[in-house]
């Protein structure tokens, strides 16, 4: 493995990228953060500080801007990129099409020459689940499932985004590239220190769960009710934040260990389903507290159900999920309650 252990992180103060450092950290790298915290807070530097003992540094940079990250970056040698920095709701993308398609692929096609132009080798993609779609006839996707057909905007700038790494392997260029397609991240870590912090309204289930079980939103709204699913709600594949931090480590190990130009896509999930009102019921177990939910419509973009086929993060990357949904749920309850401590 090369000595070089500077990593960029691009949205390394964000949900996934700051559990991410700390798992740089931990197992020896040099992570530098890149976000410009517009879905993210400062004060999760501090904690990752608190955490580690080690406090990264910090380029706060919008990751559309080439310039200004080629002239803050300047002189600085990295033997890795992991990609986080995009927006990711799914209902959002449905509002606000051009706002996703600008920061997502504009903000991968910068990272990329950056790559390019300053010598470095190994990217990890963050990807998405989203980009198969509504799978038919297939619940558990494989990564050799079509993935031409998203629901929503958001999924399809990950679908672009992926083309381009294609595309760039097939031009001939030395980058390694690998691309996890995660399926539903939520927990958050042990400590209860980092977790998912949603600026303003959440728009992903579990803060909703725990917001609304700590009294912030007056009622959950589950939406929709009516999918063939057991229960008539979504099912999905949710992974604990933390598994998915250990599957990008395992992800560069794998890059920073071939000799070769590549492109690589790997679903990173339990391989496994939970559905919306299974989700509200292991919270419910957990907490002691009663939700207060009600139906609603369906939201455009939702499929109905997903999970992950497991077998190729096994064996190419020797990653697997060893956490569960009730794991996940109960760390992101003990996040809350922290937060609500802190108030």
């Amino acid at each position: 493995m090369t000595l070089n252990k500077n990593i960029l992180v691009t949205g390394g103060a964000g949900f996934i990228g700051s559990h991410t450092v700390i798992k740089l950290i931990e197992l020896g790298f040099s992570p530098y953060i890149l976000d410009d915290f517009r879905n993210s807070e400062r004060k999760v530097i501090d904690r990752i500080e608190k955490l580690t003992g080690v406090k990264p540094p910090v380029f706060s940079i919008d990751i559309s801007d080439k310039d200004l990250l080629n002239n803050k970056l300047k002189g600085i040698q990295f033997a890795g990129v992991i990609h986080f920095a995009a927006y990711k709701a799914v209902g959002e993308s449905v509002a606000e099409p051009l706002k996703y398609y600008r920061n997502n692929i504009l903000g991968l096609l910068n990272i990329v020459e950056f790559c390019e132009e300053n010598n470095i080798l190994n990217l990890v993609f963050s990807s998405s689940c989203t980009v198969y779609g509504e799978p038919e006839n297939e619940k558990c996707v494989s990564e050799d499932a079509n993935t031409k057909n998203p629901n929503s905007p958001y999924g399809f700038t990950k679908v672009v985004g992926e083309q381009l790494l294609r595309d760039v392997h097939q031009s001939g260029a030395k980058l390694k590239a690998l691309s996890l397609r995660y399926f539903n991240p939520i927990g958050a870590h042990p400590s209860g220190l980092i977790g998912e912090l949603p600026i303003g309204k959440p728009n992903n289930l579990i803060p909703y769960v725990t917001q609304t079980g700590a009294g912030i939103l007056e009622k959950l709204t589950i939406y929709g009710h009516d999918y063939p699913t057991e229960d008539g709600t979504c099912k999905r594949d949710y992974i604990h934040v933390c598994d998915l931090a250990d599957a990008h480590l395992k992800g560069l190990d794998f890059l920073m260990n071939r000799n070769k130009p590549l492109i690589e896509f790997v679903n990173v999930g339990t391989g496994e389903g939970t559905s919306t009102l299974e989700v509200v019921k292991i919270f419910e177990r957990i907490s002691g507290k009663k939700l207060n939910w009600v139906y609603g419509p369906r939201r455009d973009g939702d499929v109905a159900e997903i999970f992950s086929s497991s077998e190729r993060s096994l064996s190419l990357l020797g990653w697997k999920a060893e956490l569960n949904t009730e794991d996940a749920i109960k760390d992101a309850w003990n996040w809350q309650l922290k937060q609500n401590d802190e108030v």
